[in-house]
């Protein structure tokens, strides 16, 4: 439902995602969208509107998870995910997506689900205003082959083109948005290893023959090289982690690189390194398992990325015990810390290349006129302390759609006056 109001953003620091430098602004928004960007401040007309007094506060777009799971809920048993009653699963889901949306992110991309229908039942009823959350790209399980998934409980298996097919089409039927196929392994399973391949190029070639004539995208989990150059070959859209790419999937990637998104899922490795003892994983076994060695070559092969222009995402892989719902983004210092990002380069990976992974680039991701009115007003400046974002209570405004989540009114006329450094709403 589109909002009955108009809102004018006023004295704000404007960041609208298109490269350039933020500026000092006022930004309208009538309905659901942007109507107007202007530099400077009083041009726009404030009659009948309400008029948000930034006090030269960070206005942006809402944030992108490039690989979110909405039914990971932050428990050290994955096993359990299968177990888990659908009722109570459906309402922790329900939890992870109102996180997200508390944390400022607009939208998000789902990278598979605990139960087949869970992604789906969830953004449907977001879209339909009966839960509140992002933006969302709704997935169904991941799907492996016999021998190759990394948690049965929460497996779709195919073996064969045939099979592949068919597991399509089931995604297909319950309303999804992306196909996952859990291609590699994972270390942390003990016996499923980020190097090993288990699919071949036929069943990948069906999966995403099928998917595309049916107008869903194809994700993988594709950590070793070949599984990275499988997915390349065969036309997947979305690859997850990259860990050990190599010379060549380096080459064959850059000659897609506007066609394919990558998703490291970055901090996954960061956190299981330091993170998961508390949990009964110590660095002394992350590291034994590969851990050390794996967040190596990724951060290689992430920084080779940047330079050949490749589109790099955060996002990915919270809801787990050490990465919890809420800290999504973690993912943005280490673009800064570890891959050589800049502020602006890992905003706008974090806005603009959102919009574009949502398949909305001209209505997403961007504080343009015409775009929808998907923004957050931040206490600070990002582009000086990317880490801001971490912190929910510098994001002090959250708007969906031209409607606010979360409100900057600090009072109302006849309340004490806001503090000096928060925004003062008032109503013309």
């Amino acid at each position: 439902m589109s909002p009955s109001t108009s809102t004018l953003f006023t004295n704000v620091r404007v960041f609208d995602s298109s490269g350039r430098e933020p500026f000092h602004g006022e930004v309208l928004v009538t309905g659901e969208r942007i109507a107007e960007v202007r530099r400077g401040s009083g041009d726009l007309p404030r009659d009948g509107v309400r008029v948000v007094d930034g006090r030269g506060q960070f206005l942006m777009s809402g944030l992108c998870d490039a690989h979110t799971h909405f039914s990971w809920i932050n428990s050290a048993d994955l096993p359990g995910l299968g177990t888990l009653g659908v009722e109570e699963h459906t309402l922790l889901s329900a939890r992870s997506a109102l996180t997200y949306l508390n944390a400022g992110y607009t939208m998000c991309v789902g990278a598979a689900s605990a139960k087949a229908r869970l992604d789906v039942v969830i953004r449907n009823a977001i879209n339909d205003g009966l839960l509140v959350g992002p933006r969302y790209l709704a997935n169904c399980q991941e799907i492996a082959v016999t021998g190759g998934a990394l948690v049965d409980g929460i497996t779709a298996f195919a073996d064969g083109p045939e099979e592949m097919r068919k597991q399509v089409r089931r995604n297909v039927a319950y309303g999804a948005d992306l196909v996952k196929l859990s291609m590699s392994g994972e270390e942390i399973t003990g016996n499923q290893h980020a190097e090993d391949n288990y699919f071949s190029d036929e069943e990948v070639l069906a999966v995403t023959t099928e998917a595309h004539r049916r107008g869903l995208r194809v994700c993988t989990h594709a950590r070793s090289a070949e599984s990275v150059k499988m997915s390349l070959r065969n036309n997947v859209d979305i690859i997850y982690h990259a860990s050990f790419i190599d010379e060549q999937g380096l080459d064959m990637l850059e000659a897609k690189k506007d066609e394919v998104f990558v998703a490291p899922g970055l901090n996954w490795l960061v956190a299981t390194l330091n993170d998961a003892a508390g949990f009964g994983y110590p660095p002394e076994a992350a590291e034994a398992a590969g851990y050390k060695r794996e967040l190596e070559c990724a951060i290689a092969g992430l920084q080779e990325m940047r330079r050949r222009g490749i589109r790099v995402l955060p996002g990915g892989d919270y809801g787990f015990a050490w990465t919890p719902h809420g800290t999504y983004a973690r993912d943005l210092q280490h673009f800064v810390e570890l891959l050589g990002y800049t502020p602006m380069q890992t905003l706008l990976a974090a806005t603009k290349l959102g919009g574009e992974i949502m398949r909305m680039p001209d209505e997403l991701g961007q504080v343009k006129p015409g775009f929808y009115a998907d923004l957050i007003l931040v206490d600070g400046d990002p582009l000086k302390d990317i880490t801001v974002l971490q912190n929910r209570d510098r994001i002090v405004g959250i708007m969906k759609g031209g409607a606010f989540h979360k409100d900057p009114t600090h009072g109302a006329p006849g309340d004490a006056p806001a503090p000096a450094d928060q925004p003062v709403v008032v109503t013309a």
